[in-house]
């Protein structure tokens, strides 16, 4: 993450200029350009009753809202950008990330890394815990990664693990039982935690600040199964902060952990989470004065409020696009994909909904990473795939509708009726609504289906839609970040896609520690993701936010998409 901080200012410099001259799974409702890859507000449609609205903050208390209900908030199991925000004040890697994105110790005080770079020796701080008391040692970090390894978890971020050796002897090609013995992340005694790289890993620590890499209970989860992260009382964690309330709906309270190694450095005594679906009524409980901070601006008040000091706007490394489900017709079929990616004209997108700055996306991978040679960006080596700008749709309409013609549907006849399923949130509707009007260019017909938030994910996850809304940001800095997702059965492969040749590359980029080698096998990776077009860019993120002026300076966003409260101050 060295380079992070000039990166973003690349990216924010490019953002920016197309503003004028004209947008983590990622962000949720509200953000047509943050929250949830990783979102969120409002009662679910489903609720009886409107989710109360946070008391005004008062003394050492904050009230902030990062998004409606999670859909899980198990450091293994999340794969959310909401649920992330809320993980991180809850429990803590071996390292955490500061302000300017820099991984630095958490649990761990110290580590040794070999000459090789492939053995990573941490040393613990003395008397850690998780809230409850219980000690927090080496085999706990073993057992944890373990749990998140096991195939019986189907944790989305298994693959994470890649980079460990013996992951792929632990875990196994599905005909074996599991074998933990195998895994190469050995405590040496209770405070040393000795780790085996298969290759050169040049973001390894970036990679323990992760949520899923945390350390979790496991004894409150042998107790209490998989629910142990659905109540305050068992959601048992070692970081900064404890829960000590979770009301459904409308908020989830935490308060400070006693038992957190850094307690004296915490800043609120409490901080009330409220879980809120709609951005207009998260929008409308700031402007009351019962929120600190938002993680939503509805589409519609974008101009008004952009023009006030609590507005931000921040570098993001992220892609918003669309998932094709491969397996579901007619988007088994790569020509009518890649038609449906040309249709979309992503400036009119940035310009009249995103309104923030996003930059239109030519590509999957989003400006903002380094290639090999640290002077150049990823995006700029490997160029686009198409022309995103308004100079290039009356060219890409044309093309969309030639590719139409090729796979046997001439001006879209033929063509089943489309669903385009998207989570709540005024901007996602504005995005699907003009979606919907460009793929209706080609002659098809489409419909618009919106989800709370929890559903949505996982009727993404479990394929069933032919056509969704998507967002993911980087969950470090390094542009697999944005390829691996993408291997056969991925957690997080929502498109249901495979490709032998495309599993190869990641296998090699992920056993290599060259990093010239690496950066040529992962644009030649993206070639194959636009070899078969197997999603539709639209444009690279910009995190806006709103946040009240007396916190400025002592909350900050990460370039990932987390938003850090526990050491805020109000001035």
């Amino acid at each position: 993450m060295k380079n992070l901080k000039k990166m973003l200012t690349i990216a924010m410099i490019l953002a920016l200029a197309i503003s004028v001259a004209a947008c983590a799974s990622a962000p949720p409702a509200g953000d047509v350009s943050s929250a949830p890859a990783v979102s969120e507000p409002a009662p679910d449609d489903n609720s009886a009753e409107e989710p109360a609205a946070p008391p005004a903050a008062s003394g050492n208390e904050l009230n902030v809202c990062v998004g409606p209900n999670p859909d899980t908030i198990d450091p293994a199991l999340n794969s959310s950008v909401d649920g992330a925000t809320l993980i991180i004040h809850a429990f803590e890697g071996l390292y955490t990330l500061d302000e300017n994105g820099t991984p630095i110790p958490g649990q761990a005080e110290s580590v040794d890394v070999s000459e090789d770079g492939l053995v990573y020796t941490f040393h613990l701080r003395d008397g850690l815990a998780f809230s409850d008391g219980t000690p927090v040692t080496a085999q706990t970090f073993v057992d944890s990664w373990l749990r998140a390894i096991n195939p019986e978890t189907a944790a989305d971020y298994a693959y994470m693990f890649e980079s460990i050796a013996g992951y792929g002897e632990a875990v196994g090609d599905g005909t074996a039982d599991f074998n933990p013995d195998a895994f190469q992340a050995v405590a040496v005694d209770e405070k040393t935690l000795e780790v085996h790289l298969v290759a050169r890993t040049p973001y390894f620590l970036e990679l323990t600040a992760f949520p899923t890499f945390s350390p979790v209970p496991i004894h409150v989860i042998d107790a209490e199964g998989e629910a142990w992260a659905t109540k305050a009382e068992t959601y048992i964690g070692n970081g900064p902060y404890k829960v000590t309330e979770w009301t459904p709906s409308a908020k989830i309270v935490m308060e400070k952990n006693e038992s957190y190694w850094n307690f004296a450095a915490l800043g609120p005594d409490k901080i009330n989470f409220a879980l809120i679906e709609d951005d207009m009524t998260q929008l409308t409980s700031y402007e009351a004065g019962e929120l600190d901070f938002i993680d939503a601006i509805p589409q519609d008040e974008i101009d008004r409020v952009s023009a006030q000091p609590d507005y931000h706007k921040e570098g993001q490394l992220g892609t918003y696009y669309v998932s094709y489900n491969v397996t579901a017709a007619p988007f088994d079929n790569p020509l009518v994909r890649q038609a449906f990616t040309l249709a979309v004209d992503r400036d009119y997108i940035v310009t009249n909904i995103g309104k923030s700055g996003q930059v239109p996306a030519g590509a999957f991978v989003p400006i903002g990473l380094t290639d090999a040679d640290p002077a150049k960006e990823f995006r700029s080596v490997g160029g686009d795939y198409y022309d995103p700008t308004a100079a290039g749709n009356e060219a890409n309409l044309a093309k969309a509708k030639e590719l139409l013609t090729e796979a046997g549907y001439p001006d879209g006849q033929g063509l089943p009726s489309i669903t385009y399923v998207y989570n709540e949130g005024t901007g996602h509707q504005s995005i699907g609504e003009a979606l919907q009007q460009m793929w209706g260019e080609l002659g098809v017909t489409v419909s618009l289906e919106s989800q709370e938030w929890a559903t949505f994910l996982n009727t993404r996850k479990n394929g069933e839609y032919q056509v969704a809304r998507n967002g993911w940001l980087g969950d470090y800095n390094d542009p697999i970040s944005f390829l691996d997702m993408w291997i056969t059965d991925g957690g997080n492969n929502d498109a249901q896609w495979s490709n032998t040749q495309y599993d190869e590359f990641i296998s090699k980029i992920k056993n290599s520690g060259d990093q010239a080698e690496r950066m040529q096998l992962m644009h030649e990776a993206e070639d194959v993701i636009f070899g078969e077009w197997m999603l539709c860019p639209i444009y690279y993120y910009v995190d806006i936010y709103m946040q009240k002026s007396a916190l400025d300076g002592s909350v900050w966003a990460s370039p990932l998409g987390y938003k850090y409260f526990m050491y805020a101050e109000k001035k």
